[in-house]
């Protein structure tokens, strides 16, 4: 099974910038390099890998901005990437996929039966599996890793 990740609003505190929606509409991609985490990363990343021992992948599905050109796309998504660096650096990803704003983010993941960790609703009502909202990663994923045992 492939655990997916969504970043802003799940994993990173993009929204926590007072001037982020000002910066991200002023092509601006300083907001995505510098959010704080939203939870204990340290702590993400020994489940992340304990989970990968046991056998599953895990996977981040994240939204390009929604006002957006090719150019502010590449410095997102470069941004993105090197967020997740540093802040998980310990973890090696199976998969990541940085798309565009409004993607059904079921049709990029490789895993169809995986399961999503994302804030907004109807990303989680669209997902095919099972799909929580961000305030149970770690109360799910140490279920995940209890169960394989």
């Amino acid at each position: 099974m492939t655990i997916y990740f969504d970043m802003d609003g799940t994993i990173c505190n993009l929204y926590a910038n007072p001037t982020w929606l000002a910066q991200l509409r002023a092509y601006d991609p300083t907001p995505y390099a510098t959010a704080k985490p939203l939870v204990n990363m340290s702590r993400l990343a020994r489940l992340i890998r304990t989970l990968q021992k046991q056998g599953h992948k895990v996977g981040v599905i994240s939204w390009l901005s929604k006002c957006s050109t090719a150019e502010y796309d590449r410095k997102v998504t470069k941004a993105k990437n090197a967020w997740l660096n540093q802040h998980l650096p310990s973890v090696s990803f199976d998969e990541i996929h940085i798309v565009t704003y409004g993607t059904p983010k079921s049709t990029v993941a490789t895993d169809k039966n995986g399961i999503l960790f994302d804030d907004e609703s109807n990303n989680r009502l669209e997902w095919n599996g099972n799909a929580y909202c961000e305030d149970r990663i770690f109360e799910i994923l140490n279920k995940i890793k209890k169960e394989n045992k």
